[in-house]
């Protein structure tokens, strides 16, 4: 069934229910759902960041969209792990329990690039640490198994997307096997999850009534993967193509044996989740994983529809401390999704895709209407923009299926890139034009070498929409660390400042741009981190944004840092221990944080 004509049946099935299904918030206690006269929910939605009902945060879109295509579901948030007391307060639900550890790996959330335990945490209230356990994918699983005996647990959110796969575990220094198989969940939804997350909704209510159905239901939906003992018993229920249809990638003994089975096991999943149509096999031990090829990108008019949901853009009530987190993004808006960048270090296209998806002008208005109307409104949108504020609206002309390039933008733009930056700079004329919109920032970070000589998005962006700081990521100087991090050379980064300096001058505005940088990426030397502190003291700039490199799961760079290698599999140096990374995180913060 098609993702739309699903949505459109299970609107006509609960008519008589609309009102009912449109609370201000989802219910987070037993209280909650008894005012909505519910006698149990269908989804209940495991996370480990606090509730917060706008469309930035995975659990609360995900659970307002099933909601709106039918479904009764409750958000369990940042529940204590060393009792079900949390994990059973709404109940036992009638289909599945998802599982996210939030916005971000629970580990690069409680750790610094030292591993020295974090104090903060910004999807908490009160900023404070300690509300998620580490490896809470695993440990909010486990808890699940045990609350609700026999019901199906899905995991998802970037924790498990980005471990979907054998990985290399930065805080304990070794290879990881799939996270599906040590959360022991049914299944683990990759990526952006609504198509996924519908359709398994949707399966399992239809088979609710049928004890004697199997899991195997849930074992061909595109963005999922799941772990099979027996491929031939898949083939023979059609569930699974050929082999010699399907991207094999180096077994978890294989990577154990060899660390540069890391990189081409990276490389070909960033394929098979680029080209969109491959499955994926992954043998671990005497079970193989299995990943379905990705779900299709949402269509405009879909994603219009989901941002189009009642949020109510606020923490639930029930909170009575601040969450930075969702002080931070309350009034923005969010226009796009996916970036055609393929940065090593970044993992927004494992996760999000290269293909932009884009809202629609009308769409991304109405919602600027929706925030003056809004009983917190002050009068500032603090964000128009997505993985890079200068994206929204590009388009492909080529068939990703067919292509092999691992970046749209290196080492040069592709030419079957379309953007129209005078599209991009009307709208966002026609937002800070909007009755009670006093002002409008871009904080996103952009794409710099996506603006030419005659940049109309620049000049708008320089003239108007800066709030005296700009935020660039050239995150490094010298070409060769550029090249292994897939960045443009230099000279693009100096190109756009002499741009942003004349137009700032023109506009009669002091503003300065404000670099993201990187200290010891793999292939950096403490020589190219010297090169990178002369260029800054020429430039009389002291930089404040400087992270040491996390190996995060999932990425190229990340394998560069495990087999110390390139793409091409040449060695290379990295600064490996903590001693030498230190080393060069120093050279440009002396005194700087850990």
């Amino acid at each position: 069934m098609e993702f739309t004509d699903a949505i459109k049946k299970s609107k006509r099935s609960r008519a008589t229910k609309r009102a009912a299904l449109s609370p201000t918030f989802l219910p987070i206690t037993r209280q909650e759902m008894d005012a909505l006269g519910w006698d149990a929910v269908d989804i209940a939605i495991i996370t480990g960041d606090a509730y917060i009902d706008h469309p930035a945060f995975g659990a609360a879109l995900l659970g307002r969209f099933l909601m709106d295509a039918g479904f009764r579901v409750g958000i369990i948030a940042q529940p204590r792990w060393d009792t079900l007391e949390d994990i059973l307060r709404l109940g036992r639900p009638r289909l599945f329990a998802g599982v996210t550890a939030g916005a971000l790996d629970s580990m690069l959330a409680h750790y610094t690039a030292f591993r020295k335990l974090r104090h903060d945490d910004a999807y908490t209230p009160g900023n404070k640490h300690g509300a998620r356990p580490n490896r809470a994918t695993i440990v909010y699983t486990g808890l699940a198994r045990q609350a609700f005996p026999g019901l199906p647990v899905v995991v998802g959110g970037v924790e498990a997307s980005l471990r979907r796969a054998s990985h290399y575990d930065f805080w304990s220094d070794k290879l990881r096997r799939s996270i599906l198989l040590d959360s022991k969940a049914d299944l683990l939804i990759y990526g952006m999850g609504e198509r996924a997350a519908l359709e398994t909704a949707r399966r399992l209510s239809a088979a609710a009534d049928n004890a004697g159905a199997s899991k195997s239901i849930l074992y061909d939906i595109p963005g999922t993967a799941f772990a099979a003992s027996s491929l031939a018993a898949l083939r023979e229920e059609a569930l699974l193509p050929e082999t010699d249809a399907c991207v094999t990638l180096p077994s978890h003994e294989e990577l154990q044996t060899d660390p540069k089975a890391l990189m081409t096991a990276t490389l070909a999943l960033e394929q098979q989740v680029h080209q969109g149509t491959c499955w994926a096999l992954q043998a671990s031990g005497a079970r193989t994983v299995v990943f379905t090829p990705p779900a299709a990108p949402l269509k405009q008019d879909e994603l219009d529809a989901l941002y189009r949901l009642p949020f109510s853009r606020r923490p639930h009530p029930s909170y009575t401390k601040s969450i930075p987190a969702a002080d931070m993004i309350q009034f923005s808006i969010t226009a796009h999704r996916g970036c055609a960048a393929g940065c090593t270090f970044c993992s927004i296209t494992l996760h999000q895709g290269r293909q932009i998806q884009s809202r629609s002008e009308t769409s991304v208005l109405e919602e600027a209407r929706a925030l003056t109307r809004h009983p917190q409104w002050k009068g500032s949108v603090s964000d128009v923009g997505g993985p890079t504020a200068n994206m929204w609206g590009a388009t492909c002309k080529a068939d990703p299926s067919v292509c092999r390039r691992v970046d749209c933008l290196f080492p040069s733009r592709c030419p079957h890139l379309y953007i129209n930056e005078a599209r991009q700079a009307r709208l966002l004329k026609k937002i800070a034009a909007l009755d009670g919109v006093k002002h409008l920032r871009v904080a996103s970070g952009i794409r710099y070498d996506l603006a030419d000589s005659d940049s109309a998005y620049l000049r708008a962006v320089t003239r108007h929409f800066v709030g005296g700081q700009l935020k660039a990521a050239p995150e490094h100087i010298t070409d060769n660390v550029l090249r292994l991090m897939r960045k443009p050379s230099n000279k693009h980064f100096e190109r756009f400042l002499e741009l942003f300096t004349v137009e700032s001058r023109q506009a009669g505005k002091e503003q300065y741009v404000v670099p993201y940088l990187i200290s010891a990426f793999p292939g950096c030397t403490d020589d190219d981190m010297r090169e990178l502190a002369r260029w800054l003291q020429q430039r009389g700039w002291r930089p404040r944004q400087v992270q040491c490199f996390i190996p995060t799961p999932g990425t190229v760079a990340t394998a560069m840092y495990h087999a110390r290698i390139d793409e091409q599999g040449k060695p290379i140096y990295v600064a490996h221990s903590d001693r030498e990374r230190l080393r060069q995180h120093r050279i440009l913060m002396p005194a700087g944080c850990v």
